[in-house]
């Protein structure tokens, strides 16, 4: 139909929530929340970000059987992020052969009832409250949102339609098979039935994107080989997909993972208490927004800068000092937007916010503002 808004299904890679935010995290996440912002005004837009769908992989659930076996009745709720995370840089170092029979207990309990460990709510609460300082949207960080295939659904639908090769009959794993489009198989089930997140997130994507115009995935930028191979799967079912890979955030010129530990002086937290409890909301939400988009960009060339950021934080005040207060053109937002989707439905964050950034005397719109960034 004529004039008809499109439908966008916006779906981030999630955190695990196992140890703090650090700034690679947080680079993602305000990339997300711009995205789904500045699209907003121009489109109908589902935000997707459903820890229930990762938390049968391995990773998690191996965290939580190490937790049950080495930390007896601990109170969680008396532990920080940093506690937690060092707990898991523990186990990942325990290098413990998992078996699915060591696993299958909280498996069972996520599918059945949407089971969350206490370690995991603990951190996903505290991380609420990061979101609410920054300004955030919650897309339901504590909430039970199952995907909408079960695994031996998913499977099958792979396998019908060309795409999967599933030898767990002969004792074998299943394959996401994408090697008539010249891409590798990947293994995404383990022989004894035990997922990988790529296997997660077809769970949650194949039934969810038909309902869309267009889709946008976005990911860590070493995830690319899989994110390839995930959007020639939803692109053979007639679905229009956009990859945007984001890069993660140097410290110190090194890109470590944070299952590795060396994240103490630059958790979310931290930057946070750096710059100061009285800090005002507005200034604080631009400036980082200003800082890891506009200032960082796409790539992983520039390591993390203090200075940098408190810059961003001071070119954030000027804006906001100048910003155009009175009432707007009704048309001017969705017309300033529609300037940065690039061809697609979404808007870029990069470069919408590095238009901030220009030189000369324009005054930024205070629906902008509002609407995107605070």
């Amino acid at each position: 139909m004529a004039g008809e808004r499109r439908r966008v299904l916006l779906a981030p890679i999630t955190v695990t929530p196992s140890k703090p935010l650090t700034p690679s995290h947080l680079k993602g996440l305000l990339w997300a929340d711009v995205m789904f912002r500045a699209t907003a005004p121009l489109a109908d837009v589902t935000y997707r970000y459903s820890h229930t769908t990762y938390h049968p992989t391995e990773q998690t659930l191996g965290f939580w059987e190490f937790l049950d076996r080495t930390q007896g009745d601990t109170d969680y709720e008396t532990l920080s992020e940093e506690e937690i995370g060092e707990l898991y840089v523990h186990y990942r170092a325990e290098g413990k052969p998992l078996t699915a029979m060591d696993v299958r207990p909280y498996a069972e309990a996520v599918e059945r009832a949407g089971y969350v460990h206490p370690a995991g709510t603990r951190v996903l609460r505290l991380w609420t409250r990061h979101y609410e300082r920054l300004g955030l949207h919650d897309p339901g960080l504590l909430a039970c949102q199952p995907p909408g295939f079960g695994l031996e659904e998913m499977i099958e639908d792979l396998v019908a339609g060309g795409l999967g090769l599933d030898q767990r009959d002969v004792g074998g794993p299943v394959y996401l098979d994408a090697t008539r489009f010249g891409l590798p198989l990947r293994q995404i089930v383990t022989a004894d039935g035990r997922p990988n997140y790529l296997a997660c997130a077809l769970r949650e994507l194949l039934p969810l994107t038909p309902r869309y115009d267009e889709v946008v995935v976005l990911y860590d930028r070493e995830l690319d080989p899989d994110y390839q191979l995930l959007e020639r799967v939803l692109t053979a079912k007639g679905t229009t997909v956009h990859r945007a890979p984001v890069g993660r955030v140097p410290i110190d010129g090194k890109i470590t993972s944070a299952r590795h530990g060396g994240w103490h002086d630059h958790t979310v937290e931290v930057l946070l208490r750096s710059l100061g409890g009285d800090q005002d909301p507005a200034v604080l939400r631009l400036g980082v927004r200003l800082y890891f988009i506009a200032v960082l960009g796409p790539g992983q060339q520039e390591s993390f800068r203090h200075d940098l950021l408190r810059k961003s934080l001071a070119r954030a005040e000027r804006l906001l000092s100048r910003a155009e207060e009175k009432p707007q053109d009704p048309g001017a937002l969705p017309a300033l937007l529609e300037r940065h989707r690039r061809g697609h439905t979404h808007v870029d964050p990069y470069r919408l916010t590095s238009s901030l950034l220009g030189r000369g005397p324009r005054v930024p719109a205070g629906d902008l503002l509002t609407t995107v960034y605070l």
